[in-house]
């Protein structure tokens, strides 16, 4: 016997008052998982992954839904390697006035385009500090949090300001000119 896939799910769909065009767009992207991240150069798409942290995919939809990312620099930029951002301070030393979270580690590799949290040399230490890697990054496999994965855009993460020394610390740094949910995009 056959199943129609397609025809179950809209009946589940349509049983909880959704339709599939709400639920992951007509992209096929889930938009309750999905950020989009303004540069001044442009949109950089971004893929959530609450199936490997669903704890660090919560805080970053609370902090993105208060606006707490809207206009924070990009502090540490490192050529090869990556961009951090999410320190409202632009020192590298600011968090949110949450508590931290758990790591939530997993064999996710980190690869050009991935995002992982930022943390302490505590593994329980991580809060609002994230990064995009420039290149594959496999020495942070296992030691850190991966939430998401850049999945259009990626070009403009390359265009991002590069620091200067070991430190990656960039005067005059880029900015997040916003950073919304896609569910909540107008």
């Amino acid at each position: 016997m056959r199943f129609d896939t397609s025809s179950i799910l809209r009946k589940l769909f349509l049983t909880a008052g959704l339709t599939l065009s709400t639920a992951v767009g007509a992209s096929g992207a889930d938009l309750e998982n999905t950020l989009y991240l303004e540069l001044e150069s442009g949109r950089v798409v971004i893929e959530m992954r609450p199936d490997l942290a669903p704890g660090h995919v919560e805080r970053i939809k609370m902090l993105t839904r208060e606006g707490f990312y809207n206009g924070v620099v990009f502090h540490r930029v490192i050529d090869g390697f990556m961009a951090q951002t999410g320190d409202p301070t632009g020192t590298g030393r600011g968090g949110s006035s949450y508590p931290d979270i758990d790591g939530e580690f997993t064999n996710e590799p980190f690869v050009r385009g991935t995002i992982g949290m930022a943390r302490t040399q505590d593994p329980n230490s991580a809060n609002s500090q994230w990064f995009i890697c420039f290149d594959d990054a496999g020495f942070l496999n296992g030691e850190y949090t991966v939430w998401g994965n850049v999945v259009e855009g990626m070009d403009l993460v390359d265009g991002i300001k590069k620091g200067v020394g070991r430190s990656g610390a960039v005067d005059d740094p880029d900015h997040i000119v916003s950073l919304v949910v896609a569910a909540d995009a107008d």
